[in-house]
């Protein structure tokens, strides 16, 4: 057995791969937060042949944006370069994701959410219609007004599950209502998006907010005072982001801000933002009014950007894998979740906190040494038995991928299990898309 890399630099050569029917992991922009590319060769086993470990970043891109405003991309897509393109008809983007170098097309296949989604949504909402490539290597369209269609009786029950998770970014497993559902959140595991056609806006102003904090460590009610407020005010606010001190340390001295506090941003249309300021801002009783600053659009997306690479950096310069959550909790638990990463951030182990505040969903990283990675381990499996209890997501962002699988199994009952391998059999009957996925491991 071998792996083999390839990268294709034409939609008729990936089809060719698709057509011979070999086992193959596809990646593009490498910014998975839950896949370790530099580990690939020990955490993809396979024993029957060769193995392909298939590049998709090069294929051939393009973009147009459609007469109801509608953005059509094909092929190698980053955010940042739909983003420029958008702004150039007038338009805008409602999703932003922290890193803009990734390729939509991948952030379709693991429903990629992002800042946005506060004001806006998640992408899965905004996908209108998606073209993929199946396992004989034709392409085949997608809408999102069609009905998820499969012959399996495990549907139904299946749908009924999800509703629990309905007002999630993420369930812990794909929506499967619409037809486009059968692409979005299922980690290229049934097919390969090639096309995908999005929802945008027109092109509006921004005014960026920080508002400095106690330490969330220390007193939570104020942070608490704003999650409150934010919630009604969504048409206007569209993020509201945390960086707790801790992240602090990972920016050079001259984009720290605050004296070892915290910092919430706001994302605020600015024909919002004089109401924002009277109606919120201004009305909140636990936070002095001079600790709310404007900040540049740029310098916001370069720290809230920063931090992320930054901790990725130097986890692997430091050669441990991340560990680190990306659960989502209902408003009503939301404190209990800080409750609960109060106590996880009191091992003695280095950490830090951020993410999407308002919607109640959160990212808390461990920095361990390699000798400290178990003890964090234990404690990460406590918070996910946890937000099992509490009818939570666990992984409300960046995907099952191949570092969370362990944690996710508790969460997949029968009607999961039945729907995952009635569907790989429909739509993956030789196995070929990523058969180390979670809609084949969990089952095992």
């Amino acid at each position: 057995m071998s792996f083999i890399t390839k990268t294709f630099y034409s939609f008729e050569d990936l089809s060719s791969h698709l057509k011979a029917h070999q086992p193959s992991f596809y990646f593009s922009s490498k910014t998975s937060t839950v896949i370790p590319y530099d580990k690939l060769d020990t955490l993809l086993p396979w024993s029957k042949g060769d193995f392909f470990l298939c590049d998709l970043s090069k294929l051939p891109h393009k973009m147009e944006v459609k007469e109801n405003g509608n953005l059509v991309m094909r092929g190698g897509v980053s955010w940042e370069e739909a983003k420029i393109f958008l702004r150039s008809k007038g338009r805008n983007l409602k999703t932003s994701p922290t890193e803009q170098l990734a390729l939509i097309t991948a952030g379709i296949a693991t429903s990629c959410t992002g800042e946005r989604c506060f004001g806006f949504g998640t992408m899965r909402s905004q996908v209108v219609s998606l073209k993929y490539l199946d396992f004989n290597g034709e392409e085949k369209d997608l809408k999102r007004n069609d009905e998820f269609k499969t012959s399996s009786t495990n549907l139904k029950p299946y749908q009924q599950d999800f509703k629990t998770y309905q007002t999630f970014k993420n369930a812990p497993y794909p929506r499967f209502e619409q037809a486009t559902d059968l692409m979005i959140g299922t980690e290229g595991q049934m097919g390969i998006v090639t096309e995908v056609e999005i929802e945008t806006v027109e092109n509006f102003d921004l005014t960026y907010v920080f508002i400095l904090l106690p330490k969330w460590e220390e007193n939570i009610e104020p942070h608490m005072e704003i999650f409150k407020s934010v919630q009604t005010h969504r048409n206007a606010i569209m993020s509201c982001e945390i960086l707790d001190s801790n992240c602090m340390n990972y920016l050079k001295p001259d984009e720290k801000l605050g004296s070892n506090q915290d910092v919430i941003f706001l994302e605020v249309k600015t024909e919002h933002f004089e109401d924002i300021y009277e109606n919120i801002l201004c009305q909140l009783k636990l936070i002095d009014n001079n600790s709310i600053f404007e900040i540049a659009e740029n310098k916001f997306h370069h720290i809230r950007a920063g931090v992320p690479r930054a901790i990725f950096e130097e986890n692997s310069k430091m050669g441990v894998v991340k560990i680190g959550t990306d659960c989502q909790v209902s408003g009503e638990k939301f404190t209990d979740l800080l409750k609960f990463y109060r106590e996880a951030a009191s091992i003695g182990v280095r950490y830090c906190l951020f993410g999407h505040f308002g919607d109640a969903h959160l990212h808390f990283n461990y920095m361990p040494t390699k000798e400290q990675s178990a003890q964090c381990l234990e404690k990460i499996q406590r918070l996910y038995d946890k937000v099992l209890e509490w009818k939570g997501s666990p992984f409300a962002e960046h995907g099952i991928g191949l570092l969370k699988q362990k944690y996710i199994k508790k969460y997949h009952g029968s009607h999961q299990l039945g729907l995952f391998l009635d569907l790989k059999k429909e739509h993956d009957p030789y196995n070929q898309f990523f058969p180390q996925g979670f809609m084949t491991q969990s089952g095992h």
